[in-house]
């Protein structure tokens, strides 16, 4: 068994096992050609809370303030993101890494559905697969130049999000909730997360606040009154917008058009994230030279460029 390190003894077989020695950083490598100048992660405690209609949102407000944009879909059981924006296809490849594809706006989206042979194909693979898929996410996909990349989390606090939280450049995360009863616990969750990984929460967007009447325009809070204002009050951060249940933007989402969606809901957004833009360390030096050829990139069931493990 080694020995406890101390002042008076301390050599290379006793520092085995050293709680002092200095930790190894988990933070996965960037790919060689990307060049992301800020990460930020959208989350939540609980599923169906619209977590990736929110991370499209962000997305669609940023991008059409002139900003390049990238969505990483981290949700690798549950992916949404290719559907809303009708993406279609495998995404294509070089030794170089695999290339996102864009959106009709202009954002670029990784996701697992891109990577297998049909978009029902389930992925059943366990926790550790699942949390070094998305490392590979971030190491071997060619991003290019981005100033903004949003990762659409799973829900809840297991293995894939602590694999975000520790192996990418977070610089804040954005917290997706609903009014419920739950709603305290569900947001502490997530926010206690964050807080033990040190990634600032940047606000709490509430979704499915309510539903406008057509006829009469009366607001029908149809999961009960919000208390967001309260827990946002309560753990010091800002409440970024309140969505209501819109059968308009619904259906664009359905239909793939995401990419046509101006969330009003959320504008004020915009501010924090440029906020954050600015206090932030950007990355120095001259953007990567994007490689050309491409080639196909797809999972099949006897062969498996993706995950490695």
């Amino acid at each position: 068994m080694a020995k406890e390190c101390s002042n008076t003894s301390c050599n290379k077989s006793s520092c085995e096992g050293c709680g002092e020695k200095k930790n190894q950083s988990l933070m996965a490598e960037p790919n060689v050609f990307s060049d992301v100048k800020h990460v930020i992660g959208v989350v939540s405690g609980k599923g169906g809370v619209g977590k990736s209609f929110v991370t499209g949102s962000l997305a669609n407000l940023m991008a059409s303030k002139g900003y390049k944009v990238g969505i990483m879909d981290a949700d690798i059981t549950g992916p949404s993101i290719p559907k809303m924006y009708g993406i279609k296809g495998n995404a294509q490849g070089s030794d170089n890494g695999i290339y996102p594809m864009p959106t009709a706006n202009g954002i670029e989206v990784m996701s697992v559905n891109l990577l297998l042979p049909d978009e029902e194909t389930p992925v059943i693979w366990r926790g550790p697969v699942l949390a070094n898929m998305v490392k590979q996410f971030w190491s071997d996909v060619i991003w290019g130049e981005l100033d903004y990349l949003f990762v659409d989390m799973p829900p809840g606090t297991g293995d894939v999000p602590l694999t975000v939280f520790q192996s990418l450049p977070i610089e804040g995360v954005v917290i997706v909730t609903s009014p419920q009863d739950l709603v305290r616990m569900i947001v502490k969750k997530a926010y206690n997360m964050a807080d033990m990984m040190k990634v600032p929460v940047l606000g709490i967007v509430e979704n499915y606040s309510y539903v406008k009447c057509p006829d009469c325009g009366k607001e029908i809070k149809v999961f009960g009154e919000s208390h967001i204002d309260e827990i946002a009050a309560e753990l010091k951060v800002p409440v970024l917008g309140k969505m209501p249940i819109d059968v308009k933007l619904a259906e664009l989402a359905d239909s793939g058009l995401f990419s046509k969606i101006e969330n009003e809901y959320i504008t004020a957004a915009a501010d924090v994230m440029t906020q954050t833009a600015t206090a932030a360390r950007r990355t120095e030096g001259v953007a990567p030279v994007m490689p050309t050829s491409r080639r196909a990139v797809r999972m099949q069931s006897h062969i498996l460029p993706f995950p490695r493990w």
